[in-house]
């Protein structure tokens, strides 16, 4: 693969969206294809000029035969929403404004992460979600502070441990599944991951930890908070209480 400067968020999230409408194709075979046919660096300029025959014939074999593995199951329908993605064409307009947040706003509390495919939602497994959602949450008041495309994942020798160093100024993950591997780099990283029984709005997740903040938090969650250890015993002993 040709050298290739950062990609903007932008196009970032273009490649990963255009990959997940192509069956068995993941963003890094699809971002080597494109500079490939287009060169690095890619910009947004090469991406509109990209055309269903070059992804088609991109996923061909060396020999010039069609590439069954892809090629029987990629429609040319599916080959044109790519194109119309990369292109920029896509409405983009389910994905959530970012909030403007400076460091010390909001006393006493917590940076989230939520693996995420589809607008605000969590419904995004650890190791294929297409971006993280972020916000910085406390008891009253929460922000979606940034939107962190995971597309440089598939470039990288550990894409567990990309993903994981993406959210690292992250103290709790929001997730519907994760592998045993990879929730390790993620405690390593000192993150708190919690699996989700059910994918659903990622508002909804971030009201039920506000829940949990204004309530008694586990002690864990109460020492992120900067509880003292005296407020983190009391946390403890009325979590016990209400088990009771």
């Amino acid at each position: 693969m040709s050298a290739q400067e950062p990609l903007s968020r932008d196009l970032a999230l273009r490649i990963g969206l255009a990959a997940r409408v192509l069956p068995d194709v993941n963003p890094r075979q699809l971002l080597d294809l494109l500079i490939e046919k287009l060169g690095a660096p890619l910009t947004a300029e090469k991406l509109a000029q990209v055309t269903v025959t070059q992804l088609k014939t991109g996923f061909a074999s060396p020999d010039g035969e069609e590439d069954t593995e892809h090629v029987e199951t990629i429609a040319i329908p599916q080959y044109k929403e790519a194109v119309r993605i990369l292109w920029g064409e896509a409405d983009d307009a389910d994905l959530p404004p970012i909030q403007a947040y400076a460091e010390g706003e909001m006393p006493g509390s917590v940076r989230v992460a939520v693996a995420s495919n589809v607008g605000e939602e969590a419904d995004g497994h650890f190791g294929s979600c297409l971006r993280f959602l972020v916000y910085q949450v406390s008891r009253d008041e929460s922000r979606l502070i940034d939107l962190r495309s995971t597309v440089g994942a598939d470039q990288s020798d550990d894409r567990n441990a990309y993903r994981a160093n993406l959210i690292k100024d992250c103290q709790v993950l929001y997730v519907v599944s994760v592998g045993g591997p990879a929730a390790a780099k993620v405690v390593k990283a000192g993150i708190y991951p919690i699996k989700l029984n059910q994918e659903e709005p990622a508002p909804q997740v971030i009201a039920k930890l506000q829940t949990v903040l204004a309530g008694s938090p586990p002690p864990w969650l109460a020492k992120i908070m900067g509880a003292t250890p005296e407020q983190r015993v009391r946390f403890a002993a009325e979590a016990e209480e209400d088990a009771a």
